[in-house]
């Protein structure tokens, strides 16, 4: 049985709003901003320097992240200071954050290399969602970015997605193999949430039961 879904994106596609309503029809934890606030807090520096350094390779601070993380007693040490905060530090953090969602379970998780932390998880359920560039401008637009910051944020955000799964997880991105299904979001928010909740549904109704121990949903 899932218990956890996740949602890996193109920019621009919507899939905060997707997701959002994905959490609250089946009655899940959201984990999208909570994870930067659980990283913030774990680190000690604030939302925007993690959001600044999620999903990028930051390498301006990789040699104090490796001095940091180097001795074993020094993971649970507090940060100091945000200076010593960066990509590398943040993907151990996010992998030992992710783990523990995995098994509290019943989790909507975005992003962050959550399909690749979980990738050997029979109980996760893995999606991409994107969308045509125009599409995306158009959505980013719509929300109140001036047409140029959209069109730079469609065309450079994703490429920095691309380098950072690359270079931790040595694999392209999208990995299309890793995912249940892909779904253009064009088709509005309510066709994805049905697409997602009945190719779940097809997959629990055709797996071997779960043990009676596994926490997950219904699915009506």
């Amino acid at each position: 049985m899932f218990r956890i879904i996740t949602l890996e994106r193109e920019y621009g596609c919507g899939c905060a709003r997707i997701a959002k309503q994905l959490a609250e029809r089946l009655h899940w934890k959201l984990w999208d901003h909570l994870l930067t606030e659980e990283i913030a807090k774990q680190a000690n520096v604030d939302c925007g320097t993690v959001e600044q350094r999620e999903e990028k390779i930051d390498s301006t601070f990789y040699r104090l992240a490796k001095v940091f993380w180097r001795g074993s007693y020094e993971h649970g040490m507090p940060m100091a200071e945000p200076q010593t905060f960066d990509a590398d530090c943040m993907v151990r953090m996010m992998e030992n954050i992710t783990g523990r969602i995995a098994q509290e379970g019943n989790a909507v998780v975005v992003g962050r290399g959550a399909p690749y932390f979980l990738r050997e998880r029979s109980d996760t359920f893995r999606v991409f969602l994107y969308a045509p560039r125009s599409e995306k401008v158009r959505r980013l637009i719509g929300n109140g970015t001036p047409q140029v910051e959209a069109e730079d944020l469609v065309d450079n955000v994703d490429r920095e997605r691309m380098i950072f799964i690359k270079h931790y997880f040595n694999a392209d991105w999208p990995t299309r193999w890793l995912y249940h299904v892909m779904i253009n979001t064009v088709v509005g928010d309510e066709k994805v949430i049905e697409t997602i909740l009945d190719t779940m549904r097809l997959l629990q109704d055709q797996a071997p039961a779960a043990p009676s121990d596994m926490r997950g949903v219904a699915l009506k």
